[in-house]
């Protein structure tokens, strides 16, 4: 297995295991995002790897996109002297990176220990399954931002849980449990937190007891256009992320959060 900044790869048989190690939120970003996707290609590549294992260390799975780090705050204070769009291009590339995670021919299970949040969310349901605890929360919190959903959820989050129920995470951007996220279907198993990352790695066996010639077959018809729906919503998502990120709501909602309170949005 190759060494890599932020992740932690090995194989345990047939299962190939990716950690990530960002510890405490483990906060994404391109490179994160490109390791992952390296890592995946990696087991692809490997005919002894017959499916995966994400799973991260810290508190949370992943906390999404840090919107209070220097360095994208200086990216957003030149943005606003210019066109908005220029500090997107990164985002742009994210999301094409994002994109090699559903192209990826073996099946993935997340072990989702604590928060995943908006792209951390993303990131969950890139996988085929999720394994997770009543200690996880999961949140589409975008609009609390002022911002639009991305990460291809605008596809991938209907498709698993019903249009209705992500229309109420998008809507209300509100936590939700991993006992609500088990009902609905964003979680396929519940378990204690501290065997989150066991059972995942239990249901990871599992699959790679079955052929793998077979399993690759079955799931490239099973996500069959899924990577290209995805890649045609980033595109969607990425172009009202510009329009929105340049508005006075998108700076109050990043701000509220910051500071822990309501938002005084002003529609504009």
């Amino acid at each position: 297995m190759s060494s890599y900044k932020d992740i932690g790869v090995e194989k345990v048989g047939h299962v190939g295991t990716i950690e990530i190690r960002r510890p405490p939120l483990n906060f994404f970003d391109i490179s994160l995002i490109n390791q992952i996707a390296d890592a995946l290609d990696e087991f692809d590549r490997d005919i002894e790897i017959r499916a995966s294992v994400l799973s991260a260390q810290g508190k949370a799975f992943c906390a999404g996109a840090n919107f209070n780090d220097p360095a994208r705050q200086e990216q957003e204070a030149q943005a606003a002297k210019g066109d908005p769009a220029d500090s997107l291009g990164p985002i742009n590339h994210l999301y094409i990176q994002a994109v090699r995670i559903f192209r990826a021919k073996k099946p993935i299970v997340a072990a989702v220990h604590g928060a995943a949040i908006g792209g951390g969310l993303g990131l969950a349901v890139s996988a085929d399954f999720r394994v997770t605890c009543p200690e996880a929360r999961f949140s589409a919190n975008f609009t609390k931002l002022g911002f639009h959903p991305g990460f291809g959820l605008t596809v991938t989050l209907p498709e698993l849980i019903g249009k209705n129920n992500a229309e109420l995470m998008f809507y209300t951007s509100r936590r939700v449990t991993g006992e609500e996220a088990y009902k609905w279907g964003l979680a396929n198993e519940l378990v204690p937190q501290d065997q989150v990352k066991p059972a995942a790695m239990k249901l990871a066996a599992e699959i790679a007891e079955c052929s793998p010639l077979g399993l690759i077959s079955t799931r490239a018809t099973m996500r069959n256009g899924l990577a290209d729906r995805v890649m045609a919503a980033t595109n969607h998502e990425l172009a009202e992320q510009t329009r929105l990120r340049a508005t006075e709501d998108f700076r109050e909602g990043v701000k509220a959060t910051e500071e822990r309170r309501a938002a005084n949005f002003r529609g504009r």
